[in-house]
């Protein structure tokens, strides 16, 4: 029965009411994978799980599977779930469309992620979702007064670090290295780059308008350039300096220069551009710094490819962490995504992991990939909402279950 009006349990019999909702009847030790503990639940428990366009996850998980494997950086922990997308991967082959709702319920068992809050360890929580988007922006083959900003390619000595790897008398914050023969040092911060700490080794792909641009390509992390002389190049994400990344809206909004409240994408680069002083030095505040390459393989009408190393889809495309989470993972995410006119609509989706970004950290924390160009970037900029996260864990022994009806 209920507990009465006001009545607290102990912290030792929340602990447990927890642990054993999620173990499930059988008693057995519940999965669990960073600080997050992972409910079982049946699909019938999705609200809107059978309405959803499986078929176009579907398709988003095939192209997963299709590419060559990126590395694992999620690694098995004491009581973490088996990841192994090898038999799904096999099955999806030979599934049509129609097919779809029963390809994932056969060949996959779905697990509410329960995070704890910091503040009250034994509160079930919901994740965080985000929008990013793929910008489309003005730029130019050589410096002019117009275009004075340039996107770098990746310098020759830079070392991008596995999360956990390590490089002698390096902090082991830092994700990358600058390699001078045998010996690692940091590598230069946003300021210093753009001071001339690269010296040669700074090589401009393109020019951009301002600082600005550059800022949301980075933080994008790629985006499509139209040039001055008629030509369409999308520049993709080759790697970072490794250092920590922080949110320069976010600097505005703590500086008290603009409100949290109806802060839009369009709204806080505005604002940069029209104080140049203090934008500078906010921007400079983001020692994060992203290279970039030219990625002229993929036509215009495709996304541009994650980190699992497929073209992203609008709406089905999920970054997260990757050194918790496999690349190819489905994932049922309860929310709400916000329509610039309209407020907001409900988001009963499933997605699937083909991405990941230096502040996208934890088991339920995600940023949806939204498309290109400027509404794309209007939702992506509303989207910082509570979500529920379910994760679609593969069956043992499920390879060949697929088969469509």
């Amino acid at each position: 029965m209920p507990p009465a009006p006001g009545f607290t349990f102990p912290a030792r019999c929340l602990a447990a009411l927890l642990l054993s909702c999620a173990a499930g009847p059988s008693g057995a030790a519940p999965l669990t994978i960073g600080e997050a503990v992972l409910e079982p639940l049946p699909f019938s428990a999705l609200p809107g799980f059978a309405d959803d366009d499986l078929a176009a996850a579907l398709a988003t998980f095939r192209a997963t599977c299709a590419t060559p494997a990126a590395p694992v950086l999620a690694e098995a922990a004491p009581g973490a779930p088996s990841q192994d997308l090898a038999g799904p991967c096999a099955a999806a082959a030979g599934v049509a469309p129609e097919g779809a709702r029963a390809f994932f319920e056969q060949n996959f068992s779905a697990y509410r992620v329960l995070r704890p809050n910091r503040d009250a360890p034994l509160e079930r929580k919901a994740g965080f979702l985000t929008g990013y988007f793929e910008p489309e922006l003005v730029g130019s083959p050589v410096p002019t007064p117009d275009f004075t900003v340039p996107a770098l390619a990746r310098p020759d000595d830079l070392v991008s670090l596995d999360p956990g790897e390590t490089r002698p008398g390096l902090d082991p914050s830092l994700r990358a290295a600058r390699q001078d023969g045998d010996a690692f040092r940091p590598y230069p911060d946003r300021a210093a780059i753009e001071d001339g700490a690269l010296g040669a080794r700074a090589r401009p792909l393109l020019w951009l308008r301002d600082a600005v641009d550059l800022l949301v390509l980075q933080v994008q992390g790629s985006g499509r350039v139209r040039l001055t002389d008629g030509r369409s190049v999308r520049l993709a994400y080759d790697g970072r300096n490794g250092r920590p990344y922080t949110s320069v809206a976010r600097l505005i909004v703590s500086g008290g220069h603009l409100p949290l409240e109806g802060l839009t994408l369009a709204r806080w680069t505005g604002w940069l551009r029209a104080n140049p002083d203090i934008a500078r030095d906010l921007i400079r505040r983001n020692a994060s710094y992203v290279f970039f390459r030219r990625d002229d393989g993929t036509p215009e009408g495709v996304g541009p490819r994650g980190a699992a190393g497929a073209p992203l889809t609008a709406g089905r495309s999920l970054a997260v962490d990757a050194t918790l989470w496999r690349y190819g993972l489905p994932f049922w995410l309860e929310g709400s995504l916000p329509e610039p006119e309209s407020g907001n609509t409900p988001l009963r989706r499933l997605v699937v992991a083909q991405d990941t970004g230096s502040a996208i950290l934890g088991p339920a924390r995600g940023d949806l990939y939204l498309g290109t160009g400027a509404r794309a970037g209007a939702v992506a900029g509303l989207l910082r909402d509570p979500a529920r996260f379910v994760v679609l864990l593969p069956k043992q022994g499920a390879a060949g279950t697929g088969a469509a009806p």
